[in-house]
């Protein structure tokens, strides 16, 4: 038999023919179909590649965003740990001072043994009432920051301010309540209810700005109209006895800030709560000592809560 060709012409311009076989046009044809299932497979392989590339950096993304996060609960730990920290070494301080000044008292007194010890005794179970109320508070309250929350002791007394933009939300004319200072003050409740028996102080603080609304005529109304908003909350809504509760307002001389800029008076609005642990007892011990005043000692312990205790005006570093 004779051999079949193909002929291939193309044109124009240049005219071109070209001849092959039968059989090796079909083997370039199984050569070519080769090829073509061979670029299938690649582009499929490829598809598949960027699928997988594609959902690598979305875990990669959402591993990061999870490595944020737990940075961030780190810090937030981190900064809640140095803080009671610091707060345990004023405290130690503070107990430090008053020891010094006590002995010294006693010596030029000539007290004898028993006194002293009461009072050792006495200042000892303040300052561990009161590292109590403060650790109850930072594990309740959290983390609400320095601009929002300021905690200390002051003159045997734990104090709490809450910010203005916080409760109220910024707004210096208003004394209702918002629904995150609410919430805050029911974990303050929580903590509150640990400590049935210790009474404590509600102070409305305000800027120095002129106010005058319906029947409130001034600074002196709306700081005690924003300490009743707080006593009733923590009443009606989260079951604190009334007769552990004073409501006062301090209008705007009680200051931390000067009430001649914005930030100066955005710090003087504040709702600050004053805690008074049942240290009677080692108070009329001291009063003695500064009379010069040698009578027997009363036991230190647990004691009924002072009918009307004296209103502390602590100094606050912060909002």
């Amino acid at each position: 038999m004779r051999p079949v060709y193909f002929c291939l012409a193309i044109l124009p311009p240049v005219l071109l023919l070209s001849c092959v076989s039968s059989g090796k046009f079909k083997a370039m044809q199984q050569e070519s179909q080769k090829y073509d299932s061979l670029y299938t497979w690649s582009q499929r392989t490829l598809k598949t590649c960027q699928e997988d590339n594609t959902t690598l950096r979305r875990q990669k993304s959402s591993l990061q965003d999870q490595m944020s996060s737990l940075n961030l609960e780190l810090n937030a730990s981190k900064e809640n740990n140095t803080l009671l920290r610091k707060q345990l070494q004023d405290i130690s301080a503070l107990s430090s001072a008053q020891a010094e000044s006590i002995k010294k008292s006693l010596d030029n007194m000539g007290a004898n043994d028993i006194f002293i010890r009461e009072l050792q005794s006495g200042i000892k179970h303040r300052d561990s009432v009161n590292l109590a109320v403060i650790m109850n508070l930072k594990a309740y309250l959290g983390n609400l920051g320095d601009q929002d929350m300021h905690i200390k002791v002051w003159k045997g007394t734990v104090s709490v301010d809450f910010s203005d933009s916080l409760l109220f939300n910024g707004d210096s004319a208003t004394y209702a309540l918002t629904d995150k200072g609410k919430a805050v003050l029911g974990r303050l409740a929580r903590a509150l209810n640990n400590g049935p028996d210790v009474e404590f102080m509600v102070e409305g603080h305000t800027d120095s700005l002129a106010y005058q609304q319906g029947e409130l005529l001034d600074n002196w109304d709306l700081s005690a109209k924003r300490a009743t908003s707080v006593v009733r909350i923590l009443q009606n809504q989260y079951n604190i006895a009334p007769q552990r509760m004073t409501a006062a307002g301090r209008s705007e001389y009680v200051t931390v800030g000067p009430n001649d800029t914005p930030e100066g008076r955005s710090a003087n609005r504040r709702t600050r709560i004053v805690i008074f642990p049942q240290m009677d007892q080692v108070l009329r011990l001291l009063e003695r000592s500064k009379q010069g005043q040698a009578e027997p000692a009363v036991p230190a312990g647990p004691a009924s809560a002072p009918a009307a205790p004296p209103a502390p005006t602590p100094a606050v570093t912060g909002a």
